[in-house]
């Protein structure tokens, strides 16, 4: 339901609205020429109130009170001038929107979202397909949106089937955020690094299938592999002849995207999945990891991840290049053969510390063979290393 005083307003909500759910059914209501709406108005049969400013006389604000401290009331979206921004959110607005600046692809996903949070069916059948799914994207067309699988700063993950051959893929959704500084230029890197990787054709890189964009956003449907990752595998145990025939994969792999000049940049056991014939892919190529050191502790210093595989100079962030990747290659299969990481502290930047300048640990005895590759993948200077990833498949 569109509730404003404005006919020219009105007729571009609903323009909005019904350019991606032609099948909506749109109440329109003016204010200021049917009179105000009753406190007894429940907003019954509606999935979204759209509250425009222009209520005549009447404050919007007022208006926007009476509606939400009905607990059943259906969400309210508001549209005002920008100072009315704070109130309309404290007054229980489920969005906010500048009147003068409604953004098509902003306000279509924003309607999504509240829609799927709230677990509602659109009335008219076409926004979702069922209670268990999360249906279809407003700017994604052609794939049903079953689960979404986790989310950062700049993009989120879905579980989704492709409408055509019902064939389950992920999507990666990246948000375009150009007056966030953190976010300038990730969104051209998305487009440049998966535009490379869609053409490569290699058995232990995820296959992409499709890539997409809008003004906001960015997508790409890759492989779905639903046998878990390294670092579950690595948690239940695996043997050295496993250890050793997926570091062969992981080596082929990289040395394939450092030919066409892409660094992983996030090698690290969640990164690293398995299909369902034990083969190794490499997901997820760094999109947002270039210019900084960028680490995320809890309240009890727990560490996330990233600093356990960091080379000594991208943890003390220096410039990386492709051997960067084959040190964290080399930290990931000391922990695939012994079970452990190489380097542990109570801290991030003890262990970045530690990368730097402790000794390369020694594998046990019966390992004693790979010891050897591991000094030259684990060396604390690049010029040390092994110069590329293919020489890791020759030597082994």
């Amino acid at each position: 339901m569109i509730i404003d005083g404005q006919a020219d307003f009105r007729s571009l909500l609903m323009h909005h609205v019904t350019t991606h759910w032609p099948d909506a059914i749109i109440a329109a209501y003016d204010p200021t020429e049917a009179g105000y709406l009753p406190d007894e108005f429940s907003g019954a049969g509606n999935d979204i109130i759209l509250l425009g400013s222009e209520h005549g006389d009447r404050d919007a604000i007022t208006v926007l009170k009476q509606f939400t401290r009905k607990p059943t009331f259906p969400a309210v979206v508001y549209f005002g001038p920008k100072t009315d921004e704070r109130a309309a959110l404290k007054s229980g607005a489920s969005a906010f929107f500048p009147r003068l600046e409604v953004r098509h692809d902003a306000l279509t996903v924003q309607l999504s979202d509240i829609l799927v949070s709230r677990r509602r069916v659109a009335s008219t059948g076409s926004l979702f397909v069922g209670d268990e799914r999360i249906g279809i994207h407003p700017l994604i067309r052609g794939y049903n949106f079953l689960e979404k699988l986790g989310a950062t700063s700049h993009s989120s993950i879905y579980l989704a089937e492709r409408e055509s051959t019902g064939v389950k893929v992920v999507l990666k959704v990246l948000q375009q955020l150009p007056d966030v500084a953190d976010n300038i230029g990730a969104f051209d890197r998305f487009l440049q690094e998966y535009e490379m990787i869609a053409e490569i054709n290699h058995p232990n890189i995820v296959h992409i299938y499709d890539l997409g964009v809008s003004d906001e956003h960015a997508h790409i449907a890759m492989e779905y592999i639903d046998a878990g990752d390294l670092k579950r595998r690595i948690s239940a145990g695996i043997n050295e002849p496993d250890a050793v025939r997926y570091l062969k994969q992981m080596a082929s792999a990289l040395d394939e995207i450092h030919r066409i000049g892409i660094l992983h940049r996030d090698l690290k056991p969640g990164n690293i999945m398995l299909r369902s014939d034990d083969s190794i892919a490499l997901i997820d190529f760094g999109l947002a990891k270039r210019m900084r050191l960028r680490m995320e502790l809890t309240d009890e210093g727990e560490i996330f991840g990233t600093p356990y595989y960091m080379s000594p100079e991208q943890g003390h962030g220096n410039g990386v290049d492709h051997r960067s990747d084959i040190y964290s290659l080399g930290v990931i299969f000391y922990e695939m053969l012994t079970g452990e990481k190489p380097y542990r502290a109570d801290t991030a930047m003890g262990i970045i510390y530690k990368h730097a300048q402790a000794p390369i640990p020694l594998l046990r005895p019966r390992f004693a063979k790979y010891q050897a590759l591991l000094n030259m993948m684990l060396a604390k200077r690049p010029d040390d290393r092994l110069q590329s990833a293919g020489e890791i498949v020759e030597w082994l």
